[in-house]
């Protein structure tokens, strides 16, 4: 296990997050899979974990300084995300990973493409 790329990958996830508001589906699932060779389910579950401690908190605090965070928004939010996330946990363990990787990659397109050509 070499420590110091995992530290890495997760500064540059968190360079963007801060930066773009993205990082754990678009960089570290894809990283973890390719790079690392974890299976789609790993690095989702990897991915996962790694979210439990207050990961953006100071980046959101920076946002909330700033008068860009809606507080009550995100409050909603996490409360769906928490019952949400366990949904999905238990959705996800029959799906072979072929069709995972394959569900993965059509929604990171599909988000692709609705921001270079949306509004």
């Amino acid at each position: 296990m070499n420590i110091l790329l995992y530290i890495l990958l997760g500064l540059l996830a968190g360079v963007c997050s801060g930066f773009l508001g993205i990082g754990g589906g678009s960089i570290i699932i894809p990283v973890l899979v390719y790079i690392f060779g974890l299976s789609q389910h790993q690095a989702q579950g990897t991915t996962l974990a790694l979210m439990v401690p207050p990961i953006g908190l100071l980046a959101a605090l920076k946002y909330y300084y700033e008068g860009n965070v809606d507080i009550q928004i995100a409050i909603f939010i996490c409360i769906g995300f928490f019952i949400g996330g366990l949904l999905g946990a238990y959705l996800v363990s029959p799906v072979p990973e072929p069709i995972l990787k394959k569900a993965f990659g059509i929604f990171l397109s599909i988000v692709a493409l609705r921001m270079i050509f949306g509004k």
